[in-house]
Formats: C-alpha cells, sequence, structure tokens
C-alpha cells in the first residue's frame, strides 16, 4: 500500500495496472493437485491477498482523488471491478483480455475467412456489463514473437494499414476504456525493443501511411471525447445496441452508441476489401446523418470511399425497424455518423 501511495503522491502517478491478478487471489493457481493448502474454510481463494487488494484500492480512493487502479485479471473471479464494501476487489477497471484475443485473432485472417468467424467481434458483448473493461492493446501484445499489430494485418501494405485503421475505429467506439501502447499510435511496424527508441523515422520525410494512422488516432480521440454517445454509457445495457449483427456473409456489422439524454452515434464496419453500395439498415431515429469520421478518408491515405458527408433516412422498413438508411461501406473501414436534425 505505501508503494502505491509512494507513486501517486510523490511522483504524480494518477494510474496504477496490477498485473497477474489471478496468481494472487488463487491458491492454486498455477499449482498441481497438492501443491497447495486450501484456505481456512476449504477453498482455492487466497483470502488475504483479496483482503490486501481491497484494501489498497480503498486506501487509494480515499486518500488520491482522480487516481485510478487496473487489474490484468485472466480468470472470471466475480466483482473485479465491484467496491469492497459489496464484495468486489475494488479496481476501477478490469483488462478486457478476451475482447484482445478475441478481436486479434480476427483481425489477422484473411477477409475471405472472416465470415466464418463472425462471432470473435460479437461475443464480447455477451459479458461487457459483468465488470468495468478497459480495451487493451498493451505493450504484451507486440513483444516475444507476436508481431506488431500492424504486421499482423493481413494482405499487401494498402490492406494492413487500412485493416489496422477500421480496428482502431471499432475500439473507439466498441464499449470499454481504450489503452494503446506506445507505437501503436502511428503503426510501427516492427515488434517494441525496450532497449531502443520507437522508430520516431516512420514519420519523417513526406506525408505517408504512419502519418495516416497518427492522424487517425488523433481524430477518434477528439472525437470520443465530444461526444458523450461514444463513452458516457460504457458499462450500462441502454448504452450499445446492435443494428446489423449477422451478416456474417459480408462481414458487416453496425451498432449503436447512445448517451444518457439518448443521442445516438451509428457505428458500421466492413471488414472486408469490397465497398458495399446501397446497403441498407434499419434505425431507430429517423432524420439526417453526418459522417463524422471514416477510416477510409483521404485524409488518412484510404480510398475516400463514403457517403458525400450527410444522408438522409428513408421511410422503408428494414431489420424490424420502420426506417432506414442507405450507406455505401467502404472497403476494410469504420465509419461514424451523428444525427443531425429531421
Amino acid at each position: 500500500m505505501g508503494n502505491a501511495l509512494y507513486w501517486m503522491e510523490r511522483f504524480g502517478i494518477d494510474a496504477l495496472r496490477v498485473d497477474a491478478v489471478a496468481s494472487m487471489i488463487y491458491r492454486d493457481y498455477s499449482r498441481k493437485e497438492g501443491e497447495w493448502i486450501p484456505n481456512e474454510f476449504g477453498g482455492r481463494e487466497n483470502l488475504e491477498a483479496i483482503e490486501f487488494l481491497r484494501n489498497t484500492n480503498r486506501i487509494i480512493g480515499e486518500q488520491v482523488p482522480g487516481a485510478v487502479s487496473m487489474a490484468e485479471e485472466s480468470t472470471d473471479f466475480a466483482g473485479v471491478t465491484r467496491p469492497p464494501e459489496t464484495g468486489g476487489l475494488g479496481f476501477w477497471y478490469k483488462w478486457n483480455l478476451g475482447w484482445m484475443h478475441d478481436t486479434l485473432d480476427y483481425m489477422k485472417l484473411d477477409p475471405v475467412y472472416r465470415q466464418y468467424h463472425h462471432d470473435k467481434l460479437t461475443f464480447g458483448m455477451l459479458y461487457n456489463h459483468t465488470e468495468n473493461f478497459v480495451l487493451p492493446l498493451s505493450h504484451d501484445e507486440v513483444v516475444h514473437g507476436k508481431k506488431s499489430i500492424l504486421d499482423r494485418m493481413p494482405g499487401d501494405a494498402w490492406q494492413k494499414f487500412a485493416n489496422l485503421r477500421a480496428y482502431y475505429g471499432w475500439m473507439w467506439a466498441f464499449p470499454g476504456k481504450k489503452l494503446l501502447f506506445m507505437g501503436n499510435e502511428f503503426a510501427q511496424g516492427r515488434e517494441w525493443n525496450h532497449d531502443a527508441s520507437l522508430d520516431w523515422h516512420l514519420l519523417e520525410g513526406g506525408d505517408n501511411w504512419h502519418h495516416g494512422v497518427q492522424r487517425l488516432v488523433r481524430d477518434l480521440n477528439h472525437t470520443y471525447r465530444h461526444h458523450k454517445a461514444l463513452h458516457e454509457l460504457d458499462f450500462d445495457a441502454y448504452g450499445f445496441e446492435w443494428l446489423v449483427v449477422d451478416d456474417n456473409e459480408r462481414s458487416v456489422l453496425i451498432f449503436v452508441r447512445r448517451d444518457k439524454a439518448g443521442n445516438e452515434i451509428i457505428v458500421a464496419s466492413n471488414f472486408t476489401p469490397v465497398p458495399r453500395h446501397d446497403y441498407r439498415f434499419g434505425i431507430n431515429q429517423p432524420g439526417r446523418w453526418r459522417e463524422i469520421l471514416n477510416t477510409d478518408s483521404m485524409h488518412y491515405h484510404g480510398s475516400n470511399t463514403g457517403n458525400g458527408g450527410v444522408v438522409h433516412s428513408d421511410e422503408i422498413e428494414s431489420h424490424g425497424r420502420q426506417h432506414s438508411l442507405n450507406l455505401t461501406l467502404p472497403p476494410l473501414a469504420t465509419i461514424w455518423l451523428m444525427r443531425e436534425g429531421e
């Protein structure tokens, strides 16, 4: 506890990530039968470690206002982010390792095979409201032969960057707080080397694909902060709704993010290199919708396929809804739309 407060009070650190929490809270973690001793109640939980984590998080909350703690916890232990007084561990957030593994496994596939693994992108919503999650693309994912995030993407250079931009657009809109390890913001092509600097030379010279990813991350952050629908109800079921969840044949997914006032942002992703023209889907709120972000924009070195800024809904039933939009979905891209009015 003293070390945690020391880092925060002395150096101004405002967040702590606790690694391998599962190895602390389970006596039998990575141990065979006979290599561990049950607790006083005969269970496998390490009661002392659980109490220590609860007290540490409680003290951080009391003595360092605004600071947060995050748990890298790989099991289904219930209540990692619940308050200690209700039986939880008291962490502010838990790393969503399942989301990270599933989505990266999906993105590394050649687009022709993605239709058979559609659930990799949808499964996360089945448990999203069980904890307060962080979506982590951390240092762990760019070391030890795993490749960089960019290098995991399939295809030629253009497709690798397009896949990465589409993935970032999906990630920033998906419920959960965002964690992007350094170097990923400009699509470093090699793994992280802790004995050397990042590959800043990739941003030297003329404008290139790396600059495009850097601009996209900047715009994602700006738009994310500006629109409450993208973050206000991350851990509330009202903040998310699927509009198209079953179009696995075309690898298209569309959902709505919503704030407390009912304002909506539509997020549409096309994870194939085939543009989808005249793609109609049902919506909740009829009216005029503006494309506020397009990962295929020429500004990010995409093909600049899109919807010309504004689209109007039609009173045509689709997907069980009375009104619908008819969009062009760019290749290997994610677009965000905001309702402007009737």
